[in-house]
């Protein structure tokens, strides 16, 4: 009960935004988003995708490999597709990741482990997004830059507090919680910082980010919007990370901090709004693949009848 509660206000909050959104700045924008749309810019969302989909693909499969569940990369870049999809498309907006690790988890008969690998992949994605957002933020001028270097100091802080408390010996080592810290450090060690591993996975991640903040560029200058890069990507990666809020298939909270920051850049909001829109479906456009992904699957798992040979006339069987 508690968590289709958590769910409806999650659902609920999203909606809330995107009606404030319309109240406020009214359908003008998300009419203009949907116009500006072209085929060029799908086209170059679509091979973007191509770069960062195969990328966070290989990010899953070193982390699962590293925690003893194997995965080929083919496979992996259908899932993480289809995935993809199934997020863009689905309330929640980790649906997707949910149905690739129960998925992974059938195939290697081994469902929490994969669920884990799935959980620890993104968790070290969403890691280097904030290091970099944060280095970004800090170079480049922007709305929030003022805010930045005391943001920086709680992040260091927190990270040292976790640090010392991962540290701290537990008064019984087979306690509930002992056995998950141990868990939880087994995990990180062989998943996520193992030598072979963590390379691939910080090089993966910085690419997605760079692949997702190169789509926002994109569907600004669609809308009209001429600031330089230097301008354009500390507005793109505060977007971007709205996108990690509880949203309605990736909708609410990114088009609340488009129209925001866009204002707060002097860049106008309704402007803001209209790129979140040409972004959004930018994106869904990009995921197609992920629903072939779905057919074919459903079409493997659901073969068709094989007719029956006819019967052998009677007298032809005496014969």
């Amino acid at each position: 009960m508690r968590r289709k509660l958590l769910t409806w206000g999650q659902l609920v909050g999203a909606a809330v935004v995107l009606g404030v959104l319309v109240l406020r700045l009214g359908t003008g924008p998300f009419l203009a988003g949907l116009r500006s749309v072209n085929g060029e810019a799908l086209a170059g969302a679509a091979g973007l995708a191509v770069l960062t989909t195969v990328g966070y693909a290989w990010r899953w499969k070193l982390v699962a490999s590293g925690l003893g569940v194997d995965l080929p990369l083919s496979a992996a870049i259908a899932a993480y597709y289809r995935a993809l999809f199934l997020n863009a498309t689905l309330p929640g907006g980790i649906v997707g990741d949910v149905h690739r690790g129960v998925s992974h988890g059938r195939d290697v008969r081994d469902v929490g482990l994969a669920l884990r690998a799935v959980a620890w992949e993104r968790f070290a994605g969403q890691v280097v997004q904030l290091l970099l957002t944060v280095i970004v933020l800090l170079v480049l001028p922007s709305p929030v830059h003022s805010f930045m270097p005391w943001l920086a100091v709680a992040l260091g802080s927190a990270a040292v507090v976790a640090l010392l408390l991962g540290r701290r010996q537990l008064p019984s080592a087979r306690s509930r919680w002992s056995r998950l810290r141990r868990a939880v450090a087994d995990d990180i060690r062989t998943g996520l910082l193992a030598r072979r591993a963590w390379p691939g996975i910080a090089l993966a991640s910085a690419l997605g980010l760079g692949g997702h903040a190169a789509t926002f560029l994109l569907a600004a200058r669609t809308v009209g919007a001429t600031a330089p890069p230097s301008r354009m990507l500390p507005i793109a990666l505060l977007v971007i990370a709205a996108m990690t809020l509880p949203s309605i298939g990736g909708w609410g909270p990114r088009e609340g901090v488009a129209a925001w920051v866009f204002a707060a850049a002097g860049l106008g909001a309704q402007r803001g709004l209209a790129a979140a829109v040409v972004y959004g479906v930018m994106i869904l456009v990009a995921t197609l693949p992920g629903a072939a992904v779905l057919v074919v699957a459903w079409f493997h798992r659901n073969p068709s009848p094989q007719p029956a040979e006819p019967a052998l006339r009677e007298g032809a069987a005496r014969a």
